[in-house]
């Protein structure tokens, strides 16, 4: 697999997709999959969050723009994870991020490969 297809996995919200064909083939090399079932844990917990906090500002009547500032942080710090996801790749290191990796591995590994 090459490493520009392994990019493509890791680029926020498009990267989603592939990774979802990727593991629901079952085929590629092991770190293709750890890094499929990564993409779509950060892509998930980021829509999850965007989602409530979104919600929570549209209901709130006291700090709504507190909770589209935070909903901004979120977003940039998603985007800002899966760009340092995609240089350590390119500078050949390991695409792990703790935590979120033993996450996707526990709840990903399990329904999809």
């Amino acid at each position: 697999m090459s490493k520009t297809q392994l990019l493509l996995h890791l680029v926020p919200i498009i990267g989603f997709f592939p990774s979802l064909w990727t593991l629901y083939r079952g085929q590629g090399s092991r770190e293709q999959l750890a890094i499929s079932r990564l993409s779509i844990t950060l892509a998930l917990t980021w829509l999850l969050g965007y989602l409530l906090l979104t919600t929570g500002a549209a209901t709130s009547d006291f700090f709504p723009l507190r909770l589209f500032i935070l909903n901004s942080f979120l977003t940039s710090g998603y985007f800002l994870v899966s760009a340092w996801l995609i240089l350590r790749l390119m500078q050949g290191k390991s695409g792990r991020l703790p935590g979120f990796s033993n996450l996707a591995e526990r709840v990903l590994g399990k329904y999809l490969s």
